[in-house]
C-alpha cells in the first residue's frame, strides 16, 4: 500500500542512522531527504534507500521547510534521520489520514528509545505528559500533518535551533492527536550527554524560548 504521504527526513552528516529510517519507510510512501552540507556519505545512502534528495543550508527547520516544498503529496510526515518509525506506523497514520475530522490536525508518535536503560523509561514518560499539558511533541516523535494545514499555518521556518516548538505553538495544543506507533529515536545523544543533565538541558532551552528569548540565544547557549 502507497500512502497518499510525503515522508521529510532533514539530514546533515547522518550515514550511521539514515539507512535504518528509509527502510523503515520502505515503498508505503514518497520520501524526500533534505540534506544541509553532508560530507558522510548521507547523500548516496539516501539515494540507495529510494529517497529523492534536495539540498538547503545547514538548519533544520529550513532544511524541514525546502523538503516539505519539494513534494505535492497531500499530507507530510516529518522524521529526523535518527528516528525509526516503529511497527504498524503506516496503519496508524493511515487510519489518522482517514478520518476528514484530522485535516485539520496533526499527530504524533509515541517516543521510544533503542535502549533497554530504565533511565529512557522515564525520558519517555515525561515526553508524554508534555505532549499532554502543552501540546508540545518534539521533532523526534515525527509529525504528521495536512500539507494544506501546513502551508496555511505558514510551515517551518529557518530557525537555528526549536523550530518544532515554534511551529507546535502555531498548530495549537488542542490540535495533536497521538498515534497508536512508536517513533524508535537513538539513544546516542543521551548516552552521551547524560540521561539527566541532556533533558535538563532541553527543558532549559525550551523556558527560554518560551520566555521569549530569541532562537539564536538559546541555541548558542544549547551547543555552547
Amino acid at each position: 500500500m502507497t500512502l497518499p504521504l510525503d515522508v521529510v527526513v532533514p539530514t546533515l552528516n547522518a550515514a550511521a542512522s539514515l539507512a535504518r529510517t528509509l527502510a523503515a519507510v520502505g515503498t508505503a510512501a514518497t520520501i524526500t531527504v533534505c540534506d544541509g552540507g553532508s560530507r558522510d556519505g548521507t547523500e548516496a545512502i539516501a539515494r540507495q534507500g529510494g529517497a529523492v534528495v534536495v539540498n538547503a543550508p545547514a538548519g533544520r527547520g529550513g532544511q524541514l521547510a525546502r523538503g516539505a516544498a519539494a513534494g505535492k503529496a497531500p499530507w507530510i510526515l516529518f522524521l529526523h534521520a535518527d528516528t525509526v518509525p516503529g511497527p504498524g506506523w503506516d496503519d496508524a497514520v493511515q487510519t489518522f489520514m482517514s478520518s476528514p475530522a484530522n485535516s485539520g490536525k496533526a499527530g504524533y508518535f509515541r517516543l521510544r528509545f533503542d535502549t533497554n536503560d530504565p533511565r529512557a523509561r522515564r525520558v519517555e514518560r515525561f515526553a508524554v505528559w508534555r505532549c499532554k499539558l502543552f501540546g508540545l511533541p518534539y521533532g523526534d516523535q515525527g509529525l504528521l500533518i495536512a500539507r494544506a494545514l501546513y502551508e496555511r499555518l505558514g510551515g517551518f521556518r529557518p530557525l537555528p535551533l526549536m523550530e518544532d516548538v515554534d511551529f507546535a505553538r502555531r498548530i495549537g495544543r488542542s490540535h495533536f492527536v497521538p498515534l497508536d506507533a512508536d517513533a524508535i529515536t537513538s539513544a546516542l545523544r543521551y548516552e552521551r550527554d547524560g540521561w539527566l543533565r541532556r533533558p535538563m538541558r532541553n527543558l532549559s532551552c525550551l523556558m527560554l524560548f518560551l520566555a521569549g528569548m530569541s532562537p539564536e540565544t538559546v541555541a548558542r547557549l544549547y551547543y555552547r
